[in-house]
């Protein structure tokens, strides 16, 4: 089953794979015929349709019709068509073109309601209401074409068959949507299996009125023996969008890491190292935030491991564990809410995963820590136990020291924003890859961590339309 916003992000995926919207709409209507064909041999039939894609489908059905069964009915005037391919193929059809307004169901054995889409918003508006009210009304066979117009609102079609397309659509049952036909339609595999170009309509847009703070409060738990690692994640959570970045870190490498930006906000701890000691500040300090990253330069010291693990294991908010965090874990960790594990291949086999079996390792990893995997490759693997996507974005100069915490700045940074664990993960491991492409662009193998980072507002403007 999946959301309106899923089909939105393949359909875009499936376009960056040369198969665009003209190419499924014409599969979705064959797929129509096909259906319609076999259970309505020879039925008049009426196609309804709204100014969007799912009408497009409708007159991708019908002009492959025999015209002296099908009339098609606009629910809004033909210049409100938003495709040209749509209208293109509404002026090739030979059978009756009308005006809703002249409807009547006499004469009509099946009506086929390609109304509103998955990308309806809101209650349901004229013409569609009355349009809908009709169909509830109609004494004959109601087929809805991939989901019923109205559905989730207060007033939908309740259809005896729905043909959806590639999967059931959320919120669909037998129930509100009849007999559900599921029809693939050409979809490439990679536009849901992989993360791509679509995946950037998950991106938290922020709200014309939000303030300071309203879109990612991210709390950065890192440093000790090194410093460069938590100051990079956290430029390049500033650079994904974060409002606001405060770094916790030990005393001796404060100074450094303010050193890197000057909107940094920095939290001193005492020492030179994360003490257990210092978690219960540490708690209560991430309430005052929307996510965590931790992990990053706090190294391998027995004190610091004990730290981490019990941070990690009372946190309240959402968590990012990366780097040397992932080490103070250990194989039998067991996240209790929202985590996050960024790790490459040796910190993911020191948590107890397969390193010869990565994509279903992967997956198991993930199922048995509670938490969504983000495996680091050639190949980056994400999962949060029940499904799995891969990123192939990326270039072989991202193997370049400090990258992998510009991955996991990117990724906690949209986790602060609002997204979920398994979202954040993967569309943090396609900003990270595209970023990457562009850096070795300019770059070539001289590319450096930071350049990955420079290179992070380009991949916003590009993709965010």
């Amino acid at each position: 089953m999946i959301s309106s916003l899923d089909s939105s992000v393949i359909d875009a995926n499936s376009e960056a794979l040369g198969v665009g919207v003209p190419i499924l709409m014409m599969n979705a209507g064959k797929a129509v015929v096909s259906t319609l064909t076999e259970r309505f041999p020879g039925k008049k039939i009426a196609f309804v349709c709204g100014n969007g894609n799912n009408g497009g489908d409708g007159i991708a059905a019908a002009k492959m019709m025999d015209e002296n069964n099908v009339a098609v009915y606009l629910l809004k005037p033909k210049g409100s068509i938003r495709s040209d391919f749509v209208k293109g193929m509404l002026s090739e059809l030979t059978c009756q073109v009308k005006d809703f307004s002249e409807f009547e169901d006499r004469g009509y054995d099946v009506i086929i309601d390609c109304a509103l889409g998955t990308g309806m918003a809101g209650e349901v508006r004229p013409p569609y209401d009355g349009f809908i009210k009709t169909a509830n009304e109609f004494k004959g066979h109601v087929v809805s074409v991939d989901v019923p117009s109205g559905l989730g609102t207060s007033l939908s079609v309740r259809p005896d068959m729905t043909i959806t397309f590639h999967d059931i659509k959320e919120g669909m049952n037998n129930e509100n949507s009849g007999e559900i036909i599921v029809k693939e339609i050409g979809i490439p595999k990679e536009a849901y299996e992989n993360v791509g170009p679509g995946d950037m309509l998950r991106y938290p847009i922020p709200a014309e009125d939000s303030h300071k703070g309203s879109n990612g409060r991210l709390l950065i738990i890192g440093g000790g023996p090194y410093y460069g690692a938590p100051a990079m994640s956290a430029l390049a959570a500033m650079r994904v969008g974060v409002d606001i970045v405060r770094l916790a870190v030990p005393e001796n490498c404060s100074l450094k890491i303010a050193a890197f930006s000057p909107v940094f906000i920095i939290d001193e701890l005492p020492g030179n190292f994360l003490r257990p000691d210092r978690v219960r500040q540490l708690l209560e300090l991430s309430e005052r935030h929307d996510a965590v990253l931790i992990g990053p330069g706090v190294g391998t010291s027995d004190a610091s491991s004990v730290a981490v693990r019990e941070f990690v294991s009372s946190c309240k908010v959402p968590v990012v564990v990366d780097a040397d965090g992932l080490t103070a874990l250990g194989k039998d960790f067991v996240s209790k809410r929202g985590t996050i594990l960024t790790p490459h291949l040796k910190e993911f086999e020191a948590l107890g995963g397969n390193p010869n079996d990565t994509a279903d390792s992967v997956k198991g990893l993930a199922e048995r820590t509670g938490s969504v995997i983000l495996l680091k490759g050639k190949i980056d693997h994400i999962s949060d136990g029940g499904r799995v996507r891969h990123n192939t974005a990326g270039c072989p100069g991202m193997t370049s020291a400090g990258t992998g915490d510009v991955l996991s700045g990117i990724v906690a940074g949209l986790l602060s924003k609002g997204m979920t664990c398994f979202d954040a993960a993967a569309l943090g491991a396609f900003i990270s890859g595209r970023a990457g492409e562009y850096a070795f662009e300019a770059m070539s193998y001289g590319m450096t961590a930071t350049d990955v980072i420079d290179a992070i507002p380009k991949v916003l403007k590009e993709y965010l339309r």
